[in-house]
Order: C-alpha cells, then sequence, then structure tokens
C-alpha cells in the first residue's frame, strides 16, 4: 500500500480563505504530498476569543469553501482533547503510524513560533514546511527559530523530498506569496455590517 504523505495546516480558520487554499496546492505540488489537512483549532492558545466564531461555524464553512478532495477539512483536535500544536502531531503520528506528516506554516508563525510551547520539540518530532506571507518572510528568516535551526534547512529544490526527511527538516518556499488575511476579512465584515446598520437606522429615522 502506498505510503500517505499528509500536509498539516493547523489554525482557527476564522474564516477560511483563498490564502490557505494557496498554502495547501503549493504543499501538494512542491512537497509532493498525498493529502492536506486543515487541522480547525477549537480555540488558539495564542488568540483571543472575542472575534472567534463558534468551532462548528468554522468547520462548516471551511468544507463548503474547499471543493477539492485532496484536502480535508479535520475537527481531529477536538476529537482528541488536544490544544498544543506538539501535542496534537505526537498524537497523530501515533494514530496513523504508516503516514508521513508535513507541518505547515506561513512565515507569519515562523515568527513567532518560539511562543509556543515546546516549540523546539516539534521541529525535532516533524518536518515542517513554511510558506511567504506579505511582509513576514524577510523578518521570518531572521526569526529566533530560523537561527536556532539553520543546520537543518533544506534547500527550496529539494522540497519535495521533505515528507520522506528525519526531522529536524524545514524548507522555507519560494513562491508568489498570497494577500488573503483572516484579519482583513473579518474587518471588512464588520464594516459591511456596520454599514447595512447605518443605512437601517437611516431608513426608520
Amino acid at each position: 500500500m502506498a505510503v500517505r504523505r499528509i500536509g498539516l495546516l493547523g489554525g482557527s480558520f476564522n474564516p477560511a480563505h483563498e490564502g490557505h487554499l494557496h498554502i495547501s496546492h503549493l504543499a501538494l505540488v512542491r512537497l509532493r504530498l498525498t493529502q492536506v489537512w486543515w487541522v480547525v483549532s477549537p480555540q488558539n492558545p495564542l488568540k483571543g476569543e472575542a472575534d472567534m466564531a463558534p468551532m462548528d461555524d468554522r468547520l462548516a464553512a471551511a468544507r463548503t469553501f474547499v471543493g477539492d478532495p485532496r484536502i480535508r477539512v479535520s475537527d481531529i483536535e477536538r476529537r482528541m482533547g488536544t490544544v498544543y500544536t506538539l501535542d496534537t502531531v505526537t498524537a497523530l503520528q501515533a494514530r496513523f503510524r504508516s503516514a508521513r506528516f508535513v507541518w505547515l506554516m506561513g512565515a507569519d508563525n515562523l515568527i513567532q513560533v518560539s511562543r509556543w510551547r515546546h516549540w523546539e520539540s516539534l521541529f525535532n518530532r516533524v518536518p515542517i514546511a513554511v510558506f511567504p506571507r506579505p511582509s513576514y518572510s524577510f523578518r521570518a528568516l531572521a526569526s529566533p527559530a530560523a537561527v536556532r535551526f539553520a543546520d537543518f534547512r533544506v534547500k527550496d529544490t529539494r522540497a519535495g523530498l521533505l515528507a520522506d526527511l528525519v526531522p529536524p527538516a524545514w524548507v522555507f518556499l519560494r513562491a508568489r506569496a498570497h494577500r488573503a488575511s483572516a484579519t482583513r476579512i473579518r474587518e471588512r465584515r464588520q464594516l459591511r455590517s456596520d454599514g447595512e446598520t447605518a443605512c437601517r437606522g437611516g431608513e426608520t429615522e
């Protein structure tokens, strides 16, 4: 049986957007993956709950949005009861022993991954692929994590081998950065909502 090569893209997906699809499709091709799993977090420990849509709403919206059978939207963190990325990856590797996992992240996350719980252990447990994000890429390559694991960085031209490498191993993929941002999407939605409320208020005066 062929070995499954699975990319794990974690996040709140609040909401899912074209940037997530862009990274996923790049990963499927450049890393030679079988699937990409969107690991929808019940609650990111580094983010507040104020603007967070309910978990079931985020899952449903992401599943409607995807439209690609190679991309699976998963609530596995909720089902396994894991909160931190290292625990999620460890549990998945134990549950799917024949699969080869790669953790996928944007350059913005590489900048702040050193704030994650046991982040060095994460680099030592699973290969990691980093994708460019507008305005973040140069800072990402000078981040504490990039410096700490500089000797284990894989050349972009060898990205297709990443899933087969023994960690620590990571690659920064050279590719077009997608400008979509969940924060900006939420801000635009709020502006539209505020505008519609103001218009309705004007009609009743």
